[in-house]
């Protein structure tokens, strides 16, 4: 049974919402637990807006929506990769080298996994402490990739 001190959050669902989930976590190959840690993580990003009945929601355009900037040539497409193991984590510690950087993500609670990557992509990335970014696992090499 779970304990509260263990960090255990229990809530209820319709059958449609728990449907929804499996899906999504069958369809992004991840745990209904990492998928719920990510959307509490996300949170964090939108806290300035506040949360309005649904009703209003309706109305409100959606905030989770990213429009293209106008100004901008360059538009952004989401990464594609061949790897079926890409694990999301929050960028724990990042250590620039003259050539390489060593940088470690936080998986899950006390779960890191640590890539040596060439100083060049560690600043392209932008990786920093607290940003999310992601394990790509193939054969032997994990690569870091942000969206």
């Amino acid at each position: 049974m779970p304990r509260k001190e263990q960090g255990w959050v229990t809530f209820q669902t319709s059958e449609d919402e728990r449907k929804i989930l499996e899906e999504f976590c069958e369809q992004s190959q991840r745990t209904k637990t990492e998928i719920l840690r990510e959307l509490v993580r996300s949170l964090n990003q939108h806290s300035s807006t506040p949360i309005l009945p649904p009703i209003q929601q309706e109305k409100q355009e959606d905030i989770y929506t990213q429009k293209p900037d106008p100004e901008s040539s360059i538009q952004k497409k989401s990464l594609k990769v061949s790897s079926r193991n890409i694990l999301k984590g929050v960028v724990k510690r990042v250590v620039y080298g003259a050539v390489n950087s060593e940088v470690t993500l936080e998986i899950i609670h006390k779960v890191e996994l640590t890539s040596i990557i060439t100083r060049a992509s560690a600043e392209e990335l932008e990786l920093s402490e607290g940003k999310e970014a992601y394990a790509v696992i193939k054969s032997n090499d994990i690569v870091i990739a942000r969206e």
